[in-house]
């Protein structure tokens, strides 16, 4: 098995990640472990609309349906971009932005490290 990323929250994603139910926020954060440990969460897409690489996590419960938008192709850390809950069958383009903006900044900080 591979060795464990570290998690790297951008913006407000982890604040967002809290605000979950408490069931939604125990099964998100389970299918982030297996994601720092090289392996695919249980419910999960890709999102390349946003940039190459983006997935989603999908979390359903009685409470509503949650998704947990991240990237895990580099090799230094798992980066949790946005995590919010769906209300839409779609995903709204207020969410699509905030991903794709958030994924754009991970890629400029990456570059501009030494």
């Amino acid at each position: 098995m591979e060795q464990s990323k570290e998690i790297l929250w951008v913006g407000t994603a982890y604040e967002d990640l809290r605000d979950f139910p408490a069931a939604s926020r125990r099964d998100a954060g389970f299918q982030l472990s297996k994601v720092q440990a090289g392996l695919d969460p249980d419910d999960w897409k890709p999102f390349d609309d946003a940039g190459a690489g983006i997935r989603e996590i999908r979390v359903r419960d009685p409470g509503g349906t949650f998704r947990v938008m991240y990237v895990a192709k580099f090799e230094e850390a798992v980066y949790v971009l946005h995590c919010f809950q769906k209300k839409a069958q779609s995903t709204s383009k207020h969410d699509k932005d905030i991903t794709s903006a958030r994924y754009r900044a991970v890629v400029r900080m990456r570059k501009a490290k030494p």
